[in-house]
């Protein structure tokens, strides 16, 4: 120890003697010693971009910032800064109104869940026709009771029992799996349809299903209900000349109804006279539904339906494709069901509103488009498609012409024959 404390008492006087020395005579000369490099006070400290670093002072080796230079970076972190709370709190406003937003649509479902569980349904005979229940069913029907409501909207008057459902399903299965295991179908159990028809709709059946809403895989399965289903209603309507969109039509129901409630329902629901125009391919019915929107698409949008006009676009162009899938592959698929709530309530009338709500939303857009652009545009409709504001384009869709309504207009059309069709009947998109 002694020793220890005899060594820094003498290095303390070297070091005092060295300065006393240094005061005297000046600093040694010779190269100067290498900067030390500075360090950080705050060790914990790290940067997490290049503007942390902006209020930092610069190395020792380097010339010092002039004092405007570092007045207009510590301005520009600033402002930086502001920016980015600026950016943040506009987010975190907009959360909390979708937060909101949700929360209170999310209470709406509930409220109205138990009204229709309570009063509507118990008493559906009575209240479906009500002002409240027709208030009720333009704002959504809820997801849980959906199917419910559909059902009996619909209806069942090809009377279709859930036995009958049973013994179509067992021969379906076996149909399928014959089919799959020789690539034929038996003969013996002829429908009125030729064995390579036969092939060829299922074949075309699987290919269509592959297609139906890809980004649901439970409908890229080669036996899926709605392959099911799309089989019986081939045995039902043997007179459909067209299968395209059946099975978007039969996912739907499957996606809210359990599978022998969506066959009745699909089966009921193409037999309807709107749709059975359509998969049956009548012409003559068809360009009647087209004469008749038409009219109604003149009286709400003039300038639109002069600019189709003068381009030569024909409804059947676009409605074809939309009333074959009830809109449910141009929509999303949540909008689509909400078309679907106000068919069910409205009919077919629904359909062709629904369409010139469409063609009023995006009516600024079509204006600006020649013929090929616009086909193409409706037939692919944007996948962002707002429901609220279609609906307020439906809403103001007005279905009155010269003091007549849809059935009115549709009647009129059906007495005079196909007088007022003629200018439509030369389409190609409906001669294909």
């Amino acid at each position: 120890c002694r020793r220890e404390l005899g060594r820094e008492r003498e290095s303390g006087r070297e070091t005092k003697n060295d300065r006393e020395y240094d005061s005297r005579v000046g600093p040694a000369t010779g190269p100067p010693p290498h900067p030390q490099p500075t360090r950080r006070k705050n060790l914990e400290f790290e940067p997490l971009s290049t503007t942390a670093l902006i209020l930092e002072d610069r190395p020792a080796n380097l010339p010092a910032k002039s004092e405007e230079e570092s007045q207009r970076h510590r301005q520009e972190y600033s402002e930086m800064v502001a920016g980015a709370k600026r950016r943040e709190m506009k987010e975190a406003q907009k959360k909390k109104r979708q937060m909101k937003e949700r929360y209170r649509q999310e209470e709406n479902i509930a409220n109205a869940m138990v009204i229709w569980n309570t009063d509507v349904l118990p008493n559906w005979e009575s209240m479906r026709n009500t002002r409240r229940v027709r208030e009720l069913w333009w704002q959504g029907v809820p997801p849980s009771v959906r199917g419910k409501v559909w059902s009996l909207a619909i209806g069942n008057e090809l009377n279709i029992t859930p036995e009958l459902y049973e013994i179509f399903l067992s021969r379906a299965k076996e149909k399928w799996r014959s089919f799959s295991e020789t690539s034929s179908v038996n003969e013996n159990e002829d429908c009125g349809v030729s064995l390579a028809d036969r092939e060829s709709s299922l074949d075309l059946i699987k290919l269509d299903i592959s297609r139906t809403f890809p980004s649901l895989y439970i409908f890229q399965k080669v036996r899926t209900g709605a392959l099911v289903l799309m089989d019986h209603i081939m045995i039902y309507f043997q007179g459909c000349s067209s299968l395209r969109g059946m099975s978007f039509i039969a996912a739907v129901l499957i996606l809210n109804l359990e599978e022998a409630d969506a066959f009745i329902a699909f089966a009921n629901l193409l037999n309807k006279p709107c749709q059975m125009a359509f998969f049956r391919v009548d012409h003559d019915l068809m360009l009647k539904y087209f004469a008749a929107f038409e009219v109604f698409f003149e009286e709400n949008l003039p300038k639109l339906f002069q600019h189709f006009q003068n381009n030569s676009l024909t409804p059947d162009f676009y409605l074809i494709d939309w009333i074959f899938t009830l809109y449910s592959k141009s929509l999303p698929l949540d909008v689509a069901c909400r078309v679907w709530d106000v068919f069910c309530r409205d009919g077919e009338e629904a359909l062709f509103r629904t369409g010139l709500g469409i063609l009023r939303l995006y009516q600024d857009v079509l204006m600006q488009m020649d013929f090929i652009h616009s086909a193409q545009f409706l037939s692919r409709l944007p996948e962002n498609t707002p429901a609220h504001t279609l609906f307020s384009c439906i809403a103001n869709t007005q279905m009155i012409s010269n003091n007549r309504r849809w059935n009115q207009v549709f009647s009129a059309l059906m007495k005079d024959g196909l007088k007022e069709t003629d200018k439509s009947s030369s389409s190609p998109a409906l001669r294909s």
